[in-house]
């Protein structure tokens, strides 16, 4: 299902590329977002799913991006300019995400926050680039970054270094050596499996058993049985919330205990939720954000967080908080700049933000560091070093 998906969204985003040269993409010169009027709003989109299996990821996503406009609204928006927060339902389907971009092209959008799933990020990007519209997503496939589109931007670390920090901890720390691996075969489980992959090569491993599964999969007895055959000490797990909270709960009722590791999707309510409090007990997590208590910063995100939607603040709403925060930053240095202008000015915002301090290289990477947090009593808490 997922190569047709993306059959499809490849077909779209040709098709998109060549619609964009007859839209009035954004020029690099200090435009409003509606015309040549410097004091209109100006028009940011937020692309995520509202709706289907990732639908959690997208409403954390669209809560952290509007507090920081809402922030930023209230102290004057940027050099007096509000800032409209549009939100899009891409469904976490690559063509409905080719689809939007194209309106965001048309209707003069000047930056995009979204979308949380790497799968999606990748088919809008040509027709973004192509519309100079800078997108700051919280995908981490080390596909995005791939071409070094200047446009793309990611709000979090990639993969890369995701499992590097797993691995290590796992592997270098804690000596757990027989490693299973579990993944998906869309964007995100695919970067996941390659990346951790390539971290067990480095220390001359191989896994016990490598399996992958569709992203549209929900029974796993085959996958986890020949895992279960292989006595493995720890199982990698590369898979969105709901899928990997699936796994490991099937996991269980087959019997195998040894712990999950894997990354920011394991360490969501949802993910534990899925699995189950108990059953999830005990997975390994690599994060860039692990607690709202972390700092003041984090103490005062949560607390403005906790005040505006009556919930706890978790890491997708942090990473969209600072991605729009980068976004209007940006556009307060370069007073209003859209286009190539305004995706320079990105690039040189030096942010100290929840995740950690950007800076942005060439890739569209500003954060290279995760943390190691362990599931206990169903809550994501800090490792023991």
């Amino acid at each position: 299902m997922r190569t047709t998906r993306t059959t499809l969204a490849v077909a779209s985003a040709v098709l998109c590329l060549a619609a964009a040269s007859a839209c009035s993409a954004p020029s690099d010169k200090n435009k409003s977002s509606s015309g040549s009027d410097s004091s209109a709003p100006i028009k940011i989109a937020v692309v995520d799913a509202q709706s289907g299996e990732n639908s959690a990821l997208g409403a954390w996503e669209y809560k952290g991006a509007k507090l920081a406009v809402d922030e930023w609204n209230a102290k004057g928006g940027v050099d007096g300019r509000k800032i409209q927060l549009h939100l899009f339902d891409d469904k976490g389907d690559p063509t409905t995400g080719t689809n939007i971009a194209s309106k965001l092209a048309s209707q003069g959008y000047t930056a995009m926050i979204g979308t949380a799933e790497s799968g999606v990020t990748v088919a809008m990007e040509p027709t973004l680039q192509s519309a100079r519209i800078p997108n700051i997503t919280s995908g981490q496939s080390p596909q995005i970054i791939a071409s070094k589109d200047p446009f793309v931007f990611l709000n979090g670390p990639t993969s890369t270094t995701y499992d590097a920090t797993l691995a290590k901890y796992v592997i270098d720390t804690k000596g757990l050596k027989k490693v299973a691996m579990i993944s998906n075969n869309g964007s995100y489980g695919k970067g996941e499996h390659d990346a951790f992959l390539a971290e067990l090569k480095k220390r001359g491993l191989s896994p016990t058993t490598d399996q992958v599964v569709t992203t549209s999969q929900i029974d796993f007895s085959a996958a986890l049985t020949t895992i279960k055959k292989t006595n493995p000490q720890v199982v990698f797990i590369g898979s969105e919330e709901v899928e990997a909270g699936l796994i490991v709960k099937q996991a269980r009722s087959l019997g195998i205990t040894a712990p999950f590791a894997g990354a920011a999707p394991q360490g969501t309510p949802v993910y534990i939720s899925t699995a189950g409090g108990t059953h999830a007990d005990g997975t390994i997590v690599s994060s860039p954000y692990l607690s709202n208590d972390a700092n003041a910063q984090t103490k005062a995100f949560a607390t403005a967080y906790k005040a505006a939607y009556q919930q706890t603040a978790e890491l997708h709403g942090a990473k969209a908080y600072d991605g729009t925060s980068i976004v209007l930053t940006a556009l307060k240095n370069s007073h209003g700049a859209t286009g190539k202008k305004l995706a320079d000015a990105i690039r040189a915002t030096r942010y100290d933000g929840l995740l950690g301090d950007f800076s942005f290289d060439d890739t569209g990477v500003g954060i290279f560091a995760t943390k190691i947090g362990v599931i206990k009593g169903g809550q994501l808490t800090a490792a023991a070093s």
